[in-house]
Protein backbone atom coordinates (compact mmCIF):
# COMPACT_ATOMS: atom_id res chain seq x y z
CA UNK A 1 0.00 0.00 0.00
CA UNK A 2 1.34 3.43 -0.98
CA UNK A 3 0.98 6.41 1.31
CA UNK A 4 0.03 9.80 0.01
CA UNK A 5 2.31 12.81 -0.01
CA UNK A 6 0.40 14.45 2.85
CA UNK A 7 0.64 11.41 5.10
CA UNK A 8 4.36 11.10 4.48
CA UNK A 9 4.93 14.71 5.47
CA UNK A 10 3.00 14.16 8.75
CA UNK A 11 5.02 11.09 9.62
CA UNK A 12 8.25 13.03 9.11
CA UNK A 13 7.11 16.06 11.17
CA UNK A 14 5.88 14.10 14.25
CA UNK A 15 9.29 13.00 15.60
CA UNK A 16 10.73 16.45 14.94
CA UNK A 17 7.90 18.11 16.95
CA UNK A 18 8.46 15.77 19.94
CA UNK A 19 12.17 16.57 19.97
CA UNK A 20 11.49 20.30 19.94
CA UNK A 21 9.02 20.05 22.91
CA UNK A 22 11.45 17.97 25.00
CA UNK A 23 14.30 20.41 24.35
CA UNK A 24 12.15 23.36 25.40
CA UNK A 25 11.08 21.61 28.63
CA UNK A 26 14.67 20.82 29.61
CA UNK A 27 15.63 24.40 29.00
CA UNK A 28 12.85 25.62 31.30
CA UNK A 29 13.87 23.21 34.07
CA UNK A 30 17.55 24.11 33.84
CA UNK A 31 16.84 27.86 33.83
CA UNK A 32 17.82 29.38 37.22
CA UNK A 33 15.21 31.20 39.25
CA UNK A 34 16.12 34.87 39.16
CA UNK A 35 13.10 36.16 41.09
CA UNK A 36 13.87 34.22 44.37
CA UNK A 37 14.28 36.51 47.37
CA UNK A 38 15.34 35.42 50.87
CA UNK A 39 12.80 35.85 53.72
CA UNK A 40 13.10 38.96 55.76
CA UNK A 41 13.77 38.70 59.48
CA UNK A 42 10.79 39.65 61.63
CA UNK A 43 11.63 42.55 63.97
CA UNK A 44 11.07 41.83 67.68
CA UNK A 45 7.79 42.91 69.24
CA UNK A 46 7.94 46.01 71.40
CA UNK A 47 8.18 45.15 75.10
CA UNK A 48 9.49 41.62 74.48
CA UNK A 49 12.72 40.81 76.32
CA UNK A 50 15.23 39.12 74.02
CA UNK A 51 16.48 35.74 75.14
CA UNK A 52 19.92 35.67 76.67
CA UNK A 53 22.42 32.94 76.02
CA UNK A 54 23.23 30.75 79.06
CA UNK A 55 26.57 31.49 80.72
CA UNK A 56 29.41 29.20 79.86
CA UNK A 57 30.40 28.60 83.49
CA UNK A 58 27.87 28.58 86.38
CA UNK A 59 29.34 29.61 89.69
CA UNK A 60 28.36 27.64 92.81
CA UNK A 61 26.60 29.83 95.41
CA UNK A 62 28.16 29.99 98.83
CA UNK A 63 26.19 28.21 101.63
CA UNK A 64 24.13 30.32 103.99
CA UNK A 65 25.07 30.32 107.65
CA UNK A 66 22.07 30.25 110.03
CA UNK A 67 22.33 32.50 113.06
CA UNK A 68 22.88 30.70 116.34
CA UNK A 69 19.98 30.47 118.82
CA UNK A 70 20.68 30.88 122.53
CA UNK A 71 20.14 27.76 124.64
CA UNK A 72 17.71 29.61 126.87
CA UNK A 73 15.31 30.10 123.97
CA UNK A 74 15.34 26.44 122.88
CA UNK A 75 12.28 25.25 124.81
CA UNK A 76 9.52 22.98 123.42
CA UNK A 77 6.25 24.74 122.79
CA UNK A 78 3.28 23.75 124.89
CA UNK A 79 0.58 21.78 123.02
CA UNK A 80 -2.72 23.54 122.35
CA UNK A 81 -5.47 22.94 124.92
CA UNK A 82 -7.67 20.87 122.56
CA UNK A 83 -4.87 18.32 122.00
CA UNK A 84 -4.19 17.57 125.64
CA UNK A 85 -5.33 13.97 126.23
CA UNK A 86 -6.38 13.21 129.75
CA UNK A 87 -5.82 9.74 131.14
CA UNK A 88 -9.17 8.00 131.56
CA UNK A 89 -10.08 7.20 135.11
CA UNK A 90 -10.80 3.55 135.83
CA UNK A 91 -14.03 2.54 137.45
CA UNK A 92 -13.62 2.10 141.19
CA UNK A 93 -17.03 0.49 141.66
CA UNK A 94 -17.73 -3.18 141.12
CA UNK A 95 -20.35 -4.14 138.57
CA UNK A 96 -23.49 -5.62 140.13
CA UNK A 97 -24.13 -9.24 139.19
CA UNK A 98 -27.47 -10.98 138.69
CA UNK A 99 -28.76 -14.53 138.94
CA UNK A 100 -30.37 -14.78 135.50
CA UNK A 101 -30.40 -13.20 132.06
CA UNK A 102 -33.33 -12.40 129.79
CA UNK A 103 -32.52 -13.62 126.27
CA UNK A 104 -34.35 -13.55 122.96
CA UNK A 105 -33.99 -16.20 120.26
CA UNK A 106 -35.04 -16.25 116.61
CA UNK A 107 -35.61 -19.14 114.23
CA UNK A 108 -34.60 -17.77 110.80
CA UNK A 109 -36.46 -20.53 108.94
CA UNK A 110 -39.90 -20.21 110.60
CA UNK A 111 -39.48 -16.56 111.76
CA UNK A 112 -40.41 -17.67 115.28
CA UNK A 113 -39.24 -15.38 118.10
CA UNK A 114 -39.25 -16.32 121.77
CA UNK A 115 -38.06 -14.50 124.90
CA UNK A 116 -37.04 -16.58 127.90
CA UNK A 117 -35.09 -16.43 131.15
CA UNK A 118 -31.85 -18.36 131.62
CA UNK A 119 -30.47 -18.92 135.10
CA UNK A 120 -26.72 -18.48 135.55
CA UNK A 121 -24.99 -21.86 135.33
CA UNK A 122 -28.09 -23.78 134.11
CA UNK A 123 -28.23 -24.87 130.44
CA UNK A 124 -31.38 -23.91 128.53
CA UNK A 125 -32.37 -25.64 125.29
CA UNK A 126 -34.01 -23.85 122.38
CA UNK A 127 -34.73 -26.38 119.64
CA UNK A 128 -31.31 -27.69 118.56
CA UNK A 129 -29.09 -25.24 120.48
CA UNK A 130 -28.19 -25.24 124.19
CA UNK A 131 -27.46 -21.90 125.90
CA UNK A 132 -25.52 -21.65 129.16
CA UNK A 133 -25.15 -18.24 130.82
CA UNK A 134 -21.96 -18.02 132.90
CA UNK A 135 -22.39 -14.47 134.22
CA UNK A 136 -24.77 -11.53 133.89
CA UNK A 137 -23.64 -8.03 134.88
CA UNK A 138 -24.77 -4.43 134.62
CA UNK A 139 -22.48 -1.45 134.15
CA UNK A 140 -21.44 0.42 137.28
CA UNK A 141 -22.85 3.84 138.11
CA UNK A 142 -19.59 5.61 137.24
CA UNK A 143 -19.38 4.07 133.75
CA UNK A 144 -20.37 6.31 130.81
CA UNK A 145 -23.04 3.97 129.40
CA UNK A 146 -25.71 1.93 131.14
CA UNK A 147 -25.64 -1.60 129.71
CA UNK A 148 -26.42 -5.24 130.52
CA UNK A 149 -23.70 -7.74 129.69
CA UNK A 150 -23.82 -11.54 129.75
CA UNK A 151 -21.07 -14.11 129.25
CA UNK A 152 -22.44 -17.31 127.73
CA UNK A 153 -21.69 -20.39 125.68
CA UNK A 154 -23.96 -21.78 122.96
CA UNK A 155 -23.69 -25.39 121.75
CA UNK A 156 -25.31 -26.92 118.70
CA UNK A 157 -26.80 -30.27 119.74
CA UNK A 158 -29.83 -31.71 117.91
CA UNK A 159 -32.27 -33.80 119.93
CA UNK A 160 -31.64 -37.52 120.00
CA UNK A 161 -33.85 -39.58 117.73
CA UNK A 162 -35.80 -42.49 119.33
CA UNK A 163 -33.53 -45.49 119.77
CA UNK A 164 -30.37 -43.56 118.86
CA UNK A 165 -27.66 -42.02 121.04
CA UNK A 166 -27.53 -38.28 121.63
CA UNK A 167 -25.35 -36.49 119.05
CA UNK A 168 -22.17 -34.87 120.30
CA UNK A 169 -22.43 -31.16 121.10
CA UNK A 170 -20.51 -28.62 119.01
CA UNK A 171 -19.76 -25.19 120.45
CA UNK A 172 -20.82 -22.36 118.13
CA UNK A 173 -20.42 -19.35 120.44
CA UNK A 174 -18.44 -18.32 123.50
CA UNK A 175 -18.09 -14.75 124.73
CA UNK A 176 -19.81 -11.61 125.97
CA UNK A 177 -23.08 -10.26 124.56
CA UNK A 178 -24.13 -6.64 125.04
CA UNK A 179 -27.76 -5.57 125.29
CA UNK A 180 -27.06 -2.08 123.90
CA UNK A 181 -25.08 -3.42 120.91
CA UNK A 182 -26.47 -6.76 119.66
CA UNK A 183 -24.27 -6.67 116.55
CA UNK A 184 -21.01 -6.14 118.46
CA UNK A 185 -20.39 -9.84 119.14
CA UNK A 186 -23.33 -11.78 117.65
CA UNK A 187 -23.99 -15.48 117.24
CA UNK A 188 -22.93 -16.70 113.78
CA UNK A 189 -25.41 -19.50 113.00
CA UNK A 190 -27.26 -20.28 109.75
CA UNK A 191 -30.59 -21.11 111.46
CA UNK A 192 -30.76 -19.43 114.88
CA UNK A 193 -30.00 -16.04 116.37
CA UNK A 194 -29.71 -15.18 120.08
CA UNK A 195 -29.19 -11.79 121.69
CA UNK A 196 -29.06 -10.29 125.16
CA UNK A 197 -31.98 -8.27 126.59
CA UNK A 198 -31.28 -7.55 130.26
CA UNK A 199 -30.31 -9.04 133.62
CA UNK A 200 -32.74 -10.01 136.33
CA UNK A 201 -32.93 -11.08 140.02
CA UNK A 202 -30.21 -9.18 141.80
CA UNK A 203 -27.65 -11.21 143.70
CA UNK A 204 -25.59 -9.96 146.66
CA UNK A 205 -22.49 -8.04 145.55
CA UNK A 206 -19.22 -9.60 146.64
CA UNK A 207 -16.56 -6.97 147.23
CA UNK A 208 -12.87 -7.48 146.51
CA UNK A 209 -10.98 -9.37 149.20
CA UNK A 210 -8.23 -7.49 151.00
CA UNK A 211 -4.94 -9.18 151.79
CA UNK A 212 -4.40 -9.82 155.50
Amino acid sequence: MRLGVRNRVMLVRAPITCLVVMAAASAVIAQPVSNFRPAKEVPPVSGQVPEEAPPAVVSTPSPLVAPSVPAAEMKPAAPPPHQVVEKPTESTLKRPRFDSAILQALDKVTAETVRFEAQVGQPVRYKSIVITVKACEQSASDEPQDDSIAFMTIDSQPRAAPGRPTPAARQVFKGWMYASSPGLNPLQHPVYDVWMVTCRTSAPVIGPTRPK
